[in-house]
């Protein structure tokens, strides 16, 4: 994976960059407009018409779920008025295992896409604070285990730690990618001093800063132990800055840790779907939270001097436990349970070594953590070293989730919250149901933490669900760069009236994602960007035309998905796109046709490169889109208009000598295809570069009618005969 280029700010006065005058708006920008604004809007708009997604899971009296169950079934309340269900879908992750199974390695990204209220979310919660080191070093070994070994392909998990100094900290977000999973838990999010890599903004990928810091003292990535002995001491620290033995200070830590939980339970809300944080901890001292057992001494004492008249002598707090902390922690158990999730928690006080448990006495924690998880309707579990199996009855009865839909036409964007009621009248005697207790309204964009922020964008590209608030268009090419990497350039087009829909001011900060993930649901390289634009003196030329940008990834051949993600930075307007690319092995003699480029004939876009970060610098990358030295930029979704022929140029690798035929085929929107007539040969170009093979061709629209097509080219190898074919998709308008 290439060095991650960074979330970097960048503000353009817009006049120094872009031209004005009339120019060719964006590709069915009017028809995508139109999309955007016929569908249902989630929590983040603030449109009219709210969808509401209530996820439901029924399991028998064995705990096993009850399929067979329809929309009819169901009965949906919004406070005290009953909702027409608008969407009903049942989602049996444990068919879709089977059939994942079934299709062969490599296909998790060809499973059908499925929505965040569909997902299952585990969140694994490492508490740094409350827990010995070693316990926590030996959890991770459980934790590791259930990710790599008893997720299903479509579960999402996210690793986070807590500590008091610092509170929740996000390490990886909600992703399919065990192997960031997996790094996350190993390396808890601790990095050395030294290290100056620029992480991932959205946490989907993280750098192991103590692999870089072994490779340079001459250590074995392999070996963890030096890994492992410096995690311990930083632990260490902690829990040693966090122990002390006054009462009144040990609620304070409780009451800020329950603060810190409360505000990541409200940030979690934009994560659509059942959340299942799975705390691993010891716990906090239960007789602070819960009183002192009957049997204690102390609670005896207290009894003599209540049956003597000395009430006064009697510390209530002590001996019922702290009312303050209750109300602290119930109103954290309150939050958690209007973000829909559930407390799963896991004691791993046994998991101390002699040393450990003969340097200080073990504080039972085992109530407050059967408390908490009860109370959101999770489990305690106390033997972390069995973790898998205990989880496993969880995963049982969560394989089947019916998800029911309803809309809101009359929402006020104030972020009230609102309970939810689901009943099933004919189920089998002993089935039992569960589902989200309420949901928030929308409040504005701008109102949200940036946490939310950073969730909400996570959870698009985990889902990968189109999303068309702006309209956007991209293109991919892999180009080889190495023998065993590809050179991908992504160009993104964004519509500027799209993006500017709601935008008070003449300034703009518009954020940029982009992730590739393997057949295995990998992360395997991304970019990010945030620039600013002041449209103070080109607004309307920025209207016509909009946002140009140009990134790239560095990959390896095989298959993969590209997520891209735009979002306005102030409103939150957001484009979300899939795209499937197959990277060739350039080392194999086979030919290879890139898609065509239609070469940009002049339209005055607002042009953005990515920015080079440190690692990168010095690394001589050439700019592909090149024809006979001179440089063009391809339109990711060309427009062309009437008789106006169109120049192309096709790049293929591996084509034997001699004369290369070119033909052509053009798809219709109703699939209807017709030889390309107006597509034809002017130029093999020298590029001077083995194997690399740079076309100019030209193509006359002219016989179309106005609407959406596909240009599918093929070459043919003048060596062996064999056609080579790509497509890129167009409009026409007269």
């Amino acid at each position: 994976m290439s060095s991650p280029r960074p979330f970097f700010s960048i503000i353009v006065t817009l006049p120094l960059v872009l031209a004005l005058g009339a120019v060719p708006g964006l590709a069915q920008k009017a028809k995508e407009d139109k999309e955007a604004k016929d569908q249902p809007q989630r929590f983040e708009d603030t449109s009219q018409v709210v969808s509401v997604e209530v996820p439901v899971t029924v399991v028998d009296r064995n705990g096993q779920p009850l399929r067979g169950l329809t929309a009819d079934d169901f009965e949906i309340w919004d406070g005290n008025q009953k909702q027409t269900i608008t969407s009903f879908e049942a989602v049996d992750l444990e068919a879709l295992r089977l059939a994942h199974e079934a299709a062969g390695p490599a296909t998790v990204e060809r499973m059908p896409e499925l929505g965040s209220s569909a997902r299952r979310h585990f969140m694994l919660f490492f508490d740094l604070s409350f827990s010995n080191p070693t316990a926590v070093l030996k959890a991770r070994m459980a934790a590791r285990d259930f990710v790599l070994n008893e997720l299903q392909p479509s579960d999402l998990a996210a690793v986070v730690t807590y500590t008091i100094e610092n509170g929740p900290k996000l390490v990886v977000t909600f992703t399919p990618d065990r192997a960031q999973l997996a790094r996350g838990i190993d390396t808890l999010g601790m990095r050395l001093a030294s290290q100056d890599e620029k992480p991932d903004p959205l946490h989907f990928i993280i750098q192991d800063g103590f692999a870089a810091s072994s490779a340079n003292s001459g250590l074995a990535e392999s070996n963890k132990a030096p890994r492992d002995q410096i995690m311990y001491e930083l632990m260490q620290m902690n829990s040693l800055q966090a122990e002390r033995t006054q009462r009144s200070y040990e609620i304070g830590r409780i009451t800020s840790f329950t603060r810190s939980v409360a505000d990541m339970a409200r940030a979690l809300n934009s994560v659509q779907g059942r959340k299942h944080i799975v705390l691993f901890s010891e716990g906090f001292d239960s007789r602070l939270l819960l009183g002192r057992d009957t049997l204690d001494a102390d609670t005896s004492f207290d009894n003599e001097n209540i049956a003597g008249g000395r009430s006064y002598l009697v510390d209530n707090d002590a001996r019922y436990g702290s009312t303050n902390l209750q109300k602290q922690v119930d109103l954290m158990l309150e939050e958690l349970r209007r973000a829909d999730c559930i407390l799963q928690a896991v004691d791993i006080g046994g998991l101390r070594d002699h040393v450990d448990a003969s340097q200080r006495t073990r504080i039972d924690g085992q109530d407050a953590l059967f408390y908490m998880a009860h109370e959101t309707g999770g489990e305690l579990f106390k033997d972390a070293n069995n973790l898998g199996q205990q989880l496993g009855r969880l995963l049982s009865r969560t394989n089947l989730t019916y998800v029911l839909s309803f809309e809101r036409s009359d929402l006020k964007t104030d972020g009230a919250y609102h309970r939810l009621r689901v009943k099933a009248p004919g189920l089998p005697v002993g089935a039992r149901l569960a589902h989200r207790s309420g949901y928030y309204a929308p409040r504005p964009f701008k109102e949200l933490a940036p946490l939310e922020k950073n969730l909400l964008a996570s959870d698009h590209i985990a889902a990968g669900t189109p999303r068309r608030d702006i309209a956007m268009n991209v293109l991919l090419a892999p180009f080889r760069s190495s023998p065993a990497q590809a050179y991908v350039p992504v160009i993104l087009e964004v519509a500027g009236r799209s993006l500017l829909s709601g935008q008070s001011g003449d300034k703009v900060d518009v954020e940029i994602y982009a992730y590739a993930s393997d057949g295995q649901g990998r992360m395997r390289d991304f970019f990010s960007q945030r620039a600013g634009f002041d449209l103070k003196k080109g607004r309307k030329a920025f209207e016509e035309t909009g946002l140009k940008y140009y990134g790239h990834l560095d990959l390896p051949p095989g298959d993969y998905r590209v997520r891209v993600l735009v979002r306005n930075a102030q409103t939150g307007r957001t484009a979300v796109e899939s795209v499937q690319v197959k990277v060739p092995a350039y080392l194999e003699a086979q030919p290879v046709l890139l898609p065509p480029f239609f070469i940009d004939k002049g339209e005055r876009w607002l042009l953005l490169r990515e920015t080079v970060d440190a690692a990168d610098v010095g690394k001589s990358v050439v700019y592909p889109f090149t024809v006979s030295g001179e440089p063009y930029v391809p339109s990711a979704r060309p427009v062309l208009r009437g008789a106006e022929k169109a120049r192309l140029c096709l790049v293929a690798y591996n084509l034997g000598a001699g004369e290369v035929a070119v033909q052509g085929q053009v798809v219709a929107a109703d699939g209807k295809s017709a030889p390309a007539e107006g597509l034809a040969m002017v130029q093999r170009t020298s590029t001077g570069i083995s194997g690399l093979d740079k076309m100019i061709a030209t193509f006359d629209p002219g016989a179309l009618s106005n609407g959406d097509y596909v240009l599918q080219v093929a070459v043919t190898d003048p060596r062996t005969g064999r056609k080579e074919t790509n497509s890129l998709p167009f409009q026409v308008i007269h």
